[in-house]
């Protein structure tokens, strides 16, 4: 068997570019005249995020405009100064939003349970607000290949569903549009690339602390099965875009498409 090493430096940031632009546009992520907020969370993938909307930016035949968000949700020792610096440093236009999200995640979730599904819907209300307050049309989630697999993983094992991430994402009230410009991109390589830039990263102290979260298990599960098969990611994420509705049980999706011929009728059966 032949290993392949893995992408470093110059070959690594090219082949990131890269995903990010033709994720672009395949699903029409970056357009002429666009203001994006970019969520900064201070993770690595955030912060390889909006690095990599600005490489594209400095090369796309287009403008638009990248506006550096990031959330204080009161965590206690909340280190502020570390993304604002940051940003700063690079030249980012930057925003610090306060909101005491984490007393209301405490206080709501018994003992025990885990934060993140509340944390994330406070979260994301609080940024669609902003959005729409900074005058951006577009919101940029730092969500990448492996974070689309497990969410699929997730919603089959535990919540009865055959849904994953979408790359582009209208929201219910119809104010925002959320993007995930790093929905290809593999976690290792992300990785790989905030190591190498030394991006400040500010660990969650919150949901980040709970070892027993079902994420954390799936992201075992699916890393042990990676090590036998190195390719089963690229050939789970290529499946997302490959889908076969007639092998699958929706009879709701069957109508919509137009293929009831399939389902029969209730007087088929005797």
């Amino acid at each position: 068997m032949v290993i392949v090493p893995p992408r470093t430096g110059v070959r690594l940031e090219k082949h990131l570019v890269d995903e990010v632009a033709r994720a672009s546009r395949d699903f029409s992520l970056l357009a002429e005249g666009d203001r994006i907020l970019c969520a900064l969370s201070g993770g690595k993938d955030s912060y390889a995020m909006i690095w990599l909307l600005r490489e594209i930016r400095r090369k796309a035949p287009f403008d638009f405009q990248l506006v550096a968000v990031n959330l204080d949700q009161g965590h206690p020792g909340f280190p502020q100064h570390v993304i604002r610096d940051w940003c700063e440093a690079e030249g980012f236009e930057h925003r610090m939003l306060h909101r005491d999200t984490y007393s209301v995640v405490l206080e709501k979730i018994p003992e025990g349970k885990t934060y993140c599904s509340l944390c994330s819907r406070l979260r994301r209300g609080i940024l669609y607000d902003a959005a729409v307050e900074l005058g951006c049309n577009k919101i940029a989630l730092g969500h990448h290949r492996d974070d689309v697999l497990e969410t699929l993983f997730l919603n089959l094992m535990f919540a009865g569903q055959l849904k994953a991430m979408p790359p582009k994402l209208f929201s219910d009230d119809g104010r925002n549009v959320v993007i995930r410009p790093l929905i290809t991109c593999a976690e290792e390589d992300l990785a790989r690339l905030a190591e190498e830039k030394s991006f400040p990263v500010v660990p969650c102290d919150l949901c980040g602390s709970q070892e027993n979260l079902q994420r954390k298990q799936i992201k075992r599960l699916l890393g042990e099965l990676s090590e036998k098969n190195p390719r089963m990611k690229s050939s789970m994420l290529a499946a997302l875009g490959n889908v076969r509705p007639t092998h699958l049980l929706d009879r709701g999706l069957w109508e919509r498409l137009g293929l009831e011929r399939l389902i029969g009728t209730d007087d088929a059966v005797p």
